[in-house]
């Protein structure tokens, strides 16, 4: 069945990096487009990062545009989101999913990985 897992999350100090990953499996087809999101409690849900798997172009939300880096080994059925100077305010749990668009809510969903940035 379609299965996405996160890994790499944890705590880090301002200015650190991390590096997610989703494992993306059971898709008879490869998903169009695969994203990046993050949720904090009582905050609305925000696209973070997404590749278009079509054309290979990858997206950035404002907040973390120069910063966050989403990149794809497709051999392996992973993607991974590098996290460069990390802020307090990245703090969240952060989700892949897929979608037919990088436009879209997202459709299927990992369960999710936590990032801390605190010092």
């Amino acid at each position: 069945q379609v299965q996405l897992v996160e890994s790499g999350g944890g705590s880090v100090q301002p200015g650190g990096s991390l590096t997610l990953s989703c494992v993306v499996s059971g898709f008879t087809f490869d998903p169009a487009a695969i994203g990046w999101f993050r949720q904090t409690p009582g905050a609305r849900r925000e696209g973070v990062a997404c590749i278009d798997t079509t054309d290979g172009r990858t997206y950035y939300s404002d907040s973390v545009k120069g910063r966050f880096t989403m990149t794809r080994d497709k051999v392996k059925n992973t993607v991974y989101l590098q996290m460069n100077n990390l802020k307090p305010e990245d703090t969240s749990v952060y989700y892949c999913a897929t979608d037919l668009t990088c436009k879209g809510p997202g459709d299927r969903w990992g369960q999710g990985t936590q990032v801390t940035v605190s010092s």
